[in-house]
């Protein structure tokens, strides 16, 4: 299992990076800067979970056990949820589409994966035998 959250954590990266690119340059013409703010907050939590996955993976190869499976799980969980809510924020206010407003509330759903995924890491490595 750990070569998948590498491989996860490979992908996300490098969807991050174009995303933070694109945030930079391009979508500062296409919205108001609240809301280039929001997008750079969803690609600045999937940078910081993308290494909490690399690390999990890693530690996984050393220490296999079902909180890293769920950590990592809920760290994959959490970019998904909380990062892509607000990329879809972002398109929804560049394409000026209403009747979604409620997908905000997404967001603190995928915080919660991400916490949950911090509290099980947190767990996994107090178990491991120095």
């Amino acid at each position: 299992m750990h070569k998948s959250f590498l491989v996860w954590a490979a992908a996300l990266g490098a969807l991050a990076v174009i995303l933070g690119a694109f945030g930079a340059h391009k979508l500062k013409e296409l919205v108001p800067p609240e809301t280039v703010g929001t997008f750079q907050t969803g690609v600045t939590y999937q940078f910081y979970h993308v290494f909490a996955l690399l690390v999990t993976g890693i530690l996984f190869a050393h220490a296999p056990g079902a909180q890293l499976l769920w950590a990592g799980r809920c760290f994959i969980t959490g970019i998904f949820l909380f990062s892509g809510s607000l990329y879809l924020l972002t398109m929804m206010k560049a394409t000026e589409t209403v009747g979604l407003s409620k997908l905000g509330i997404i967001t603190p759903i995928g915080g919660v994966f991400f916490i949950v995924g911090w509290v099980l890491l947190l767990l996994a490595v107090l178990k491991i035998k120095s």
